[in-house]
């Protein structure tokens, strides 16, 4: 339950109407009247209360399917939809979905059977001529090899067999040359002495001399045959038979080498060719596949839900709703098909409230479409990075997609549906609290400013959780004691942080708003909850049943925000029609903020005024207050 309690503000009017509103806020706020006897009545205090108190983190996202089959284009490259089913309608499995332009791929199909066709015939041919290589390798390794043995042989043969009969058969006529040279000797001699007694003519004496010298000259000649033989014909002839055998050998391991060098490129160029042809076949089958996936049908029966239903729009991406005729990437997501009938809510919880949502927290969840409905559910999941999309739009948003799951009755929830919701994330039933821009951190510390008369006095205090408007009080804090709304600042304090803000560079868009909104909003646990920092003016509380204002990062920037130049000038270049979707697309985002987005966004538009506003205070408090300026420099 949340708990508003009366603030009594009393301002200096003139005369006349500022009398009767002065007496109006008097009425309305009777139960702070103990507190008109402040000194200084122009600022706004607030009396610590003690009571229950709500912790709650407000959200807001779109209802998706717990579960659902996702279906996707598997189809290479960017293709267009010839054909999609209508939205929301029931189909049974087998159904048609999807069906894609597959123009291309029949080309590229009737191409790549060619190719196929042609790298088959290539790998058939290697796959022959291996055996044609392997062959003939066989026959000149078989002719080397007998070429060699032949050798061997010719070289045995000589030294056994050639040469030993050659050498016999001129021993064999060295012999017979002496005998006949003997014979002829004799027989000269007989004849020479017959000749003497004149038994033989003179000219038989002659021819057994000639006789004798022929045989005297066979015996020589056939000694001259043996030691040249043995002396020239036999070196010669071994060393050539020697050389014939070697050269024999290493034509064989020539031979043998080549043989297997052709062998082992034959069968490369073979599994080269095998290679391609695979290659080849394999796109075939690929695109035979993917003209397969130009037609996407249900796998089961379910509701059709096109993957762009509450998305949400943006500046970059294919956010449009699915159509025929529509370009589509591979891998992108086209129809959800829900598998059961339970729900889940994703929405965005802005960094700042992180830290008080956990999964298991209990959350209650209206959606637009069904008003007076509310339903349960439970978070359970938190992203542990930044949403991408919200970065790149504002790189100063950071919030962080979280899913809830809806429990209980989910009848009249669909898919798309926007929703809004609470996550109750502590209740106490007893507690002290304030209004969150009474806390301010000097030296890191969270620090009040407690008015008793006249007086004002700084007190350190122990913080607990907050809901962004009320934070609890753990210690430094009695009920009934006054704070004061707008702490006051001293000069050197003031010139202090207008040089931080002019260093951190005041008036720009930050992730959550200004800084002082950071620090109320977070709250990391008891005793260590952020309160608005001293280095910038806190707001004026807001009225009690007020709405909120939108956060300046869900509206197109204004000038002098940071992160915003871009977006304006494409605002500025676009056409009215784009204009017109550009204004869209931000107020949907307006309708989807969360409480504290708003409430930043509002800090954000005032701050520059209100820091005017305080400026002008200040000086007029110096030059004009006397005590009233002295009271807000003490």
């Amino acid at each position: 339950m949340k708990i508003f309690p009366a603030i009594r503000i009393r301002w200096k009017w003139g005369v006349g109407g500022g009398v009767a509103l002065v007496a109006a806020l008097v009425v309305a706020t009777s139960a702070a009247r103990s507190l008109s006897r402040s000194a200084d009545e122009s600022r706004p205090v607030f009396e610590v209360q003690r009571g229950p108190l709500t912790i709650s983190v407000g959200v807001s996202g779109t209802i998706k399917a717990l579960d659902q089959e996702i279906i996707k284009n598997e189809v290479e490259g960017q293709t267009t939809i010839l054909y999609i089913i209508p939205e929301g309608q029931h189909v049974e499995q087998g159904d048609l979905l999807v069906e894609l332009d597959s123009s291309r791929l029949h080309d590229s199909l009737v191409d790549q059977e060619i190719k196929t066709q042609n790298t088959e015939a290539s790998f058939i041919n290697a796959r022959e001529n291996l055996e044609v290589v392997k062959n003939q390798a066989q026959s000149d390794m078989d002719k080397a090899e007998l070429a060699y043995r032949f050798a061997k042989e010719d070289r045995q043969k000589f030294l056994e067999g050639d040469f030993p009969l050659q050498a016999k058969e001129a021993e064999a006529k060295v012999t017979l040359s002496r005998g006949d040279t003997k014979r002829a000797q004799d027989k000269l001699e007989g004849s020479r002495k017959l000749a003497t007694q004149n038994f033989i003519t003179s000219m038989e004496l002659e021819a057994d001399e000639q006789s004798a010298l022929k045989a005297q000259l066979d015996l020589q000649m056939a000694e001259e045959r043996v030691k040249l033989l043995h002396d020239f014909e036999y070196k010669r002839q071994l060393a050539q038979l020697e050389s014939d055998e070697d050269q024999a050998r290493m034509a064989l391991e020539r031979v043998k080498r080549k043989a297997a060098a052709d062998v082992v490129q034959a069968e490369a160029d073979l599994k080269a060719k095998e290679s391609e042809s695979e290659r080849e076949k394999g796109k075939l089958e690929k695109l035979k596949r993917e003209l397969d996936k130009t037609k996407l049908y249900a796998p089961r029966a379910a509701l059709v839900v096109y993957a762009t239903t509450g998305r949400g729009g943006g500046f970059h991406g294919n956010e449009e709703p699915l159509a025929e005729g529509q370009t589509v990437r591979e891998r992108q997501e086209l129809i959800y098909l829900p598998t059961t009938n339970a729900y889940k809510a994703e929405v965005k919880v802005h960094e700042s409230s992180l830290a008080k949502v956990q999964p298991g927290l209990l959350v209650t969840l209206s959606a637009d479409a069904l008003p007076g409905y509310t339903f349960e559910g439970r978070v359970e999941t938190i992203a542990p990075l930044p949403d991408a999309q919200s970065s790149w739009l504002n790189p100063d948003l950071k919030v962080y997609n979280t899913d809830i799951r809806i429990t209980g009755d989910t009848e009249g929830l669909h898919t798309g549906m926007s929703c809004k919701g609470e996550i109750l994330v502590k209740e106490f039933d007893d507690t002290m609290y304030v209004p969150v821009q009474a806390v301010v951190r000097e030296s890191g510390a969270p620090t009040v400013y407690v008015a008793d008369g006249p007086k004002v006095e700084r007190r350190k205090v122990a913080l607990g959780l907050d809901n962004n408007r009320m934070v609890q009080i753990e210690d430094g804090l009695q009920r009934g004691e006054v704070v004061l709304l707008a702490p006051p600042l001293g000069a050197d304090e003031m010139q202090t942080r207008t040089a931080s803000r002019r260093r951190n560079g005041a008036g720009s868009a930050t992730a959550g708003g200004s800084e002082g909104a950071q620090d109320t909003s977070s709250s990391p646990g008891p005793g260590a909850q952020s309160a608005p920092s001293q280095e910038l003016p806190v707001p004026a509380p807001a009225a009690e049943g007020a709405s909120p204002a939108a956060p300046e990062s869900a509206v197109p920037p204004a000038a002098g925000d940071a992160g915003g130049d871009d977006l304006r000038a494409r605002f500025r270049n676009a056409s009215p029609e784009e204009r017109d979707r550009m204004r869209q697309e931000w107020q949907k985002r307006i309708e989807k903020m969360t409480p504290e987005e708003r409430e930043q966004m509002q800090q954000r538009r005032q701050r520059p005024r209100d820091g005017q506003g305080r400026g002008e205070g200040r000086r007029q408090g110096r030059g004009e207050g006397g005590a009233e300026g002295q009271r807000r420099s003490e």
